[in-house]
């Protein structure tokens, strides 16, 4: 008698969510060239097609895991702004060091972020777009509120006031994860130099 055999389809929960997780360690640990959709698949346990069915390509992937990022940072940048029990100059400065502390802890994911891979080439997917966007809206509305406070310049566009204060905390970023200033008590001290120039007393 020839033996039946029944094979049981693959089930996951949200294997999207699945790939982008697996796909952000890789990122981590292998960098961009160490990424790609058949080292994701073998990874994750699916066959080497799966990851097509969510991503046409590594750019796509590659947008999906930046999108991750920036909803990060808006949830965390969120959560601060909604403190009450903190001053808004406090505020401010804790804004500036968990920007810098995010952007160095997973510099990989922050290179990819802003990086041209994506950005350079036109790459971006409408995820990307939704997620980024709105991060810097974000930062718009609370220079805006902090102008308000009399805590930034009212003066200056909030717009371009805004732009500067990203430019700063990108550049000192930058520094730390380019090896330039590696020593902590440095970023510290650059952080602290920075939210006193912007800052009205």
């Amino acid at each position: 008698m020839k033996k039946t055999i029944t094979r049981t389809p693959y089930h996951h929960g949200d294997l999207r969510q699945t790939l982008i997780a697996a796909a952000t360690e890789l990122l981590l640990t292998e960098g961009i060239d160490g990424l790609s959709l058949r080292k994701l698949a073998e990874r994750v346990g699916v066959s080497r097609t799966a990851p097509y069915h969510h991503f046409k390509d590594k750019g796509q992937l590659l947008s999906a895991i930046a999108a991750e990022g920036f909803r990060q940072r808006t949830e965390q940048a969120q959560r601060l702004f909604e403190d009450d029990s903190l001053s808004a100059e406090l505020r401010f400065s804790l804004f500036f060091r968990d920007y810098i502390a995010f952007a160095t802890a997973s510099a990989p994911m922050y290179e990819l972020m802003f990086g041209s891979p994506i950005w350079h080439n036109q790459q971006q997917t409408e995820e990307l777009k939704q997620a980024a966007y709105p991060c810097f809206a974000q930062q718009l509305e609370m220079t805006k509120q902090w102008q308000a406070q009399g805590l930034l310049p009212a003066e200056q566009s909030p717009l371009r006031l805004a732009q500067v204060i990203w430019g700063a905390m990108h550049g000192i970023a930058r520094l730390v994860n380019d090896g330039i200033y590696a020593d902590a008590s440095h970023v510290g001290e650059m952080i602290d130099c920075a939210v006193a120039l912007f800052v009205r007393r």
